[in-house]
């Protein structure tokens, strides 16, 4: 025990001695009513506070009522760790993969939870799980580079092959064509269940996102030295390179196209959001985020809070693109007029953000364990969702909707059902 410490420190400290007395023995009335001026319950103990919320398994100890609201139809709580990837069958909707921190991938009915079948065979986290266009086929991919494809119908693995550490996959949007990105750089495309393979060989740093262009035929991938390339992908050969000034100055985190495949917005580390011609490959404007108010001063030991951009989309019926922050911010840039339109803040960092289809509604999941939707038009919150008692880290919306699926370090995937008559 350091000097100072211990119950007869009473006079060598200023305040901390009643904190430490509270801890070492019940106090009286008037030492609690003095602590509770002294402390400000809502900063000290907050984090602790919500450790003891991600650990516990039951209903009890969970703080700001995270696990009290439950708007939830449907819990699919076969996973026994975090929950880090969904993906819905894009054919019926009605099918959802789930893949996890348990090294398993499972094949479950979204209408009521029903397991179809596991995807076994992976010996590490299941950080990549996606549908083929058509629903015949779904890959699930592990951060040590296994991937595997199985034939939905039949529910019986029909490829598999074994990248360097995976970094992200994507399956194309018209053909039986699966594209991954590895840590050593290369980006990989396979013919399922041929295996027929090429590789798009990038900077010596990890290939750290990627997007197939909605013409089949390009795909850009983001690198973590900051760089960008849009592939031709019948040729293997590179049609543009973004880097230094255009690229952006730390690695990148998403990148997303609009509708037609004319616009690509690419997002990074360094908190810049960057519009790029995809026909041209020549940045047409950059995002940037005015800093945040700074918080209060960083004691020693705590480290100052980063911020990143994490996620970005397109709208699909207006120009607008969304970007989502690491520090809560929503931002809603107008394309047109290549301007901040509205600024909606949450109280913990964004993980994604998705549009839906039809409509200039936006949807964000944050580490806060809640979905909430938004009026890209007027900026306001149109509802929120509850039911995870953790961290939301992954979560899809169907094609009309009527539902999101969540993923969650809970160890659950939960659908929630979101459609609203006035919409």
């Amino acid at each position: 025990m350091e000097p100072g410490e211990g119950p007869g420190a009473l006079d060598l400290h200023g305040d901390e001695e009643i904190i430490e007395v509270v801890e070492l023995g019940p106090p009286g009335p008037d030492d609690l009513a003095e602590e509770m001026e002294d402390v400000d319950f809502e900063d000290e103990g907050a984090e602790e506070a919500d450790a003891e919320a991600w650990d516990s398994e039951d209903d009890e100890g969970v703080e700001d009522g995270m696990e009290a609201q439950d708007d939830s139809e449907v819990t699919f709580s076969l996973h026994s760790a975090s929950v880090f990837c969904v993906s819905l069958d894009p054919k019926t909707n009605t099918l959802a993969v789930t893949g996890g921190e348990d090294d398993k991938a499972f094949v479950w009915r979204v209408s009521d939870g029903e397991l179809l079948f596991e995807c076994s065979g992976h010996k590490d986290s299941v950080t990549c799980a996606g549908f083929s266009h058509d629903s015949v086929f779904v890959a699930t991919g592990d951060m040590s580079g296994l991937i595997k494809v199985w034939r939905v119908d039949a529910k019986e693995e029909v490829w598999s092959f074994e990248v360097g550490d995976l970094e992200w996959m994507e399956w194309h949007p018209q053909a039986h064509v699966l594209l991954a990105g590895a840590a050593d750089g290369n980006t990989w495309m396979w013919k399922i269940p041929s295996g027929d393979c090429k590789t798009f060989q990038g900077p010596a740093c990890p290939a750290t996102c990627g997007r197939i262009l909605p013409d089949g035929k390009r795909a850009v991938v983001g690198y973590e030295d900051g760089t960008m390339r849009i592939w031709d992908l019948k040729q293997g050969t590179s049609l543009h390179v973004l880097k230094g000034q255009d690229g952006h100055q730390d690695p990148l985190t998403c990148v997303a196209s609009n509708q037609d495949g004319s616009l690509i917005m690419t997002g990074s580390v360094d908190c810049h959001a960057k519009l790029v011609n995809s026909a041209t490959g020549k940045v047409v404007c950059v995002f940037k985020m005015e800093s945040v108010t700074p918080k209060a001063p960083i004691s020693e030991g705590e480290e100052a809070e980063s911020n990143s951009v994490e996620s970005l989309g397109f709208c699909n019926v207006m120009p607008l693109a969304a970007v989502g922050y690491l520090d809560g911010t929503l931002a809603i840039y107008d394309l047109s007029t290549q301007s901040l339109r509205h600024k909606c803040q949450h109280e913990s960092g964004i993980v994604q953000l998705l549009w839906e289809e039809s409509s200039a509604v936006v949807y964000t999941c944050s580490l806060d364990g809640a979905v909430r939707l938004w009026d890209a038009r007027s900026g306001k919150m149109i509802s929120e969702y509850r039911g995870h008692s953790a961290e939301i880290l992954d979560f899809t919306v169907n094609k009309d909707a009527s539902i999101v699926v969540t993923t969650s370090g809970d160890h659950q995937a939960k659908v929630f059902c979101v459609q609203r008559p006035d919409r």
